[in-house]
């Protein structure tokens, strides 16, 4: 595979390149979960319609010219769903489920997953739902398709596996109100991430005006500024996760009345649209995929450090080992390692005045 490849997307559509499937003549297609890349753009592939949660493969998908619609629109069945199924096997399941539910009478559910993130596993649940299935292998990946389909095999079972995904209450003392709602797939979706706790500790109840949090996830660190912080006057919540954004504001709104907030389902490795008195990040280190990119936390703190107004400051969380140093040496005036423990680092960079 070539740098940059899709491997998984690759397979998914091996089965149309080597012709033991055919691409619907009518009624096109859906993508759930889908990802922009040359297995997209070098056949012809009529009626395809995408799913994407990440604003940054989102946009990707946009850029390439291919059709995007939200989850809550409504629409026909389709002859054919793909999907690439997510790591976190309830969110998994439920999508198995849900291109059950998409897919027209006597049409096919094409699946693929890397052997690394539970291929396997991931083909024998959807056989539990649609019954026997055909497998490719190729890149370390596994592509697995149903028969035509009238219906699940195991109705009863793709009744449960449709909610396994769905909003939830945890209950957790050290979040204001008792608990939070959140769902499998959004990052630390049960518990508080050890790295957020870290920043809440240290974090400083003086930080006050406009304030914005770069990869807000379900709300926790957000939360915790305004539990903490009378001075903030306006808080921005900045996610590329659509689903965590809205669990975002779901856990926010009863601070709605009391200070004013926005929710962006934003890339912000892109830049932010406004200036800022502070900033508080736990930023993300690995892509959709789950390969590592430590380049997306240097592209929170550059965005951060064009966003803040001169003085302004930044507190941020990571892991000990990501080299970040140099662009907050390059991007900040003033930079001081506030804490150090279980593998993470806390920051606090000032922006020259």
């Amino acid at each position: 595979m070539t740098a940059g490849a899709d491997p998984a997307l690759d397979t998914l559509l091996l089965p149309f390149a080597n012709g033991a499937l055919a691409w619907p003549q009518a009624g096109g297609a859906l993508f759930l979960g889908a990802r922009a890349g040359w297995a997209l753009q070098h056949q012809p592939l009529p009626g395809l319609v995408c799913e994407q949660d990440s604003r940054p493969a989102a946009e990707a998908l946009e850029r390439a010219g291919l059709v995007l619609r939200r989850q809550d629109e409504t629409s026909p069945r389709h002859p054919l769903v793909l999907l690439l199924p997510p790591r976190q096997r309830e969110q998994a399941r439920a999508l198995f489920a849900r291109a059950l539910d998409c897919v027209a009478p006597g049409g096919i559910v094409v699946a693929c997953m890397p052997n690394r993130e539970g291929a396997k596993s991931g083909q024998a649940d959807l056989a539990r739902l649609a019954g026997p299935l055909q497998v490719l292998s190729k890149h370390h990946c596994r592509v697995f398709w149903t028969q035509a389909l009238s219906g699940p095999a195991d109705p009863a079972l793709a009744a449960h596996w449709r909610t396994l995904d769905a909003p939830r209450r945890i209950a957790d003392a050290r979040v204001p109100g008792g608990g939070f709602t959140s769902r499998p797939g959004v990052f630390a979706w049960d518990r508080i991430d050890a790295a957020s706790a870290l920043l809440v500790e240290h974090l400083p109840g003086d930080l006050r005006g406009q304030v914005a949090d770069l990869g807000a996830g379900w709300g926790y660190l957000a939360m915790q500024v305004l539990a903490h912080c009378p001075g903030v006057t306006a808080l921005d919540l900045y996610e590329a996760d659509a689903r965590a954004l809205e669990l975002a504001r779901a856990n926010l709104r009863a601070q709605a009345p009391r200070v004013p907030l926005e929710f962006h389902w934003h890339d912000v490795a892109t830049g932010l649209p406004r200036r800022y008195d502070a900033i508080v990040s736990n930023p993300p280190f690995h892509a959709l995929g789950g390969d590592p990119r430590p380049d997306l936390g240097r592209a929170f703190i550059a965005a951060a450090a064009a966003a803040l107004q001169p003085g302004g400051r930044l507190w941020l969380v990571a892991n000990r080992h990501l080299p970040y140093e140099a662009v907050l040496d390059a991007s900040f005036g003033s930079v001081r390692t506030v804490a150090q423990r279980d593998g993470f680092k806390v920051i606090e960079a000032l922006r020259a005045r």
